[in-house]
């Protein structure tokens, strides 16, 4: 079983294999308890999005690791690969920009030292 680094280093590279545009790795471990890591790509269209959340499942399978679930697929738009501590996003860029998820969890993460400091 792979460690959580070494399981985000094996989601990237199968997404490098399908030539993943924007691969971005965002360290949840403060932010959630339910997982570790959030790795979001871009695709440019359903083909590829669905190709590049194939082979992430295959890669890690091959690996193995467990895939707990997908969802998305009949859309393929946005795709959602849960492999526990790991959880992979792959969006096409126009869902991408109007979720904007790097954002939604930066300004989580710039939040967390306020709401963390004790009652004055």
């Amino acid at each position: 079983m792979l460690n959580t680094e070494e399981k985000t280093k094996a989601v990237v590279a199968a997404l490098e294999d399908v030539k993943a545009q924007n691969i971005t790795v965002i360290d949840t471990s403060k932010l959630s308890s339910m997982f570790e890591c959030m790795i979001i790509a871009s695709a440019n269209s359903t083909r590829q999005t669905k190709a590049l959340a194939d082979n992430v499942v295959v890669k890690l399978k091959e690996l193995g690791e467990t895939v707990y679930g997908r969802e998305g697929e009949q859309s393929g738009e946005w795709i959602l690969v849960d492999l526990g501590e790991v959880l992979v996003h792959v969006m096409q860029p126009a869902i991408r920009d109007y979720y904007n998820l790097e954002e939604l969890w930066s300004k989580a993460q710039a939040a967390r030292p306020k709401l963390a400091q004790p009652p004055k």
